[in-house]
């Protein structure tokens, strides 16, 4: 048997795994729901309530990747939710904010959505998650930590 096949942090890569898996098809299920896709719901997510951000800003606080970003923004201006102005200090960078449209549809599927998910997590105590909240958080800087150790 090999080395590798020993690691006991395997079973737990899997587990991760699976449960993001899980956790998309639970979501994208009410997702698809609202007639978004769940990168587009994600982006609304995100914007709601704020007066927008940048870019860049918005590529770090979704799970959608910069070359994906872009599609899914357009789709966005198309439908008439997002809008997209260049920052005049920095030409380089765009400002996106929800539209008057866009903040009425977080409005009405955000709280729905949060209503979906809360089942799932109704077996689950405060201190419960917590723990959960601190161990992925634990986790998610140990892989952060590698990549930086990776690229020095």
């Amino acid at each position: 048997m090999s080395e590798h096949i020993k690691e006991p942090f395997l079973p737990v890569l899997r587990e991760l795994a699976r449960a993001f898996q899980m956790f998309e098809q639970f979501s994208a299920h009410h997702i698809r729901q609202t007639e978004l896709t769940p990168p587009q719901f994600d982006v609304v997510a995100t914007l709601g309530n704020t007066p927008g951000m940048t870019c860049k800003e918005l590529s770090e606080k979704t799970l959608i990747t910069k070359g994906t970003l872009t599609g899914v923004l357009d789709r966005l201006a198309d439908k008439g939710i997002v809008t997209r102005q260049s920052l005049p200090h920095d030409r380089r960078s765009v400002f996106i904010a929800l539209t008057e449209a866009g903040q009425a549809l977080f409005d009405r599927t955000f709280p729905a959505h949060l209503a979906y998910m809360r089942p799932a997590f109704a077996a689950f105590s405060r201190a419960d998650l917590d723990r959960l909240h601190d161990d992925l958080n634990h986790l998610r800087e140990a892989f952060a930590s590698a990549l930086e150790q990776q690229k020095s």
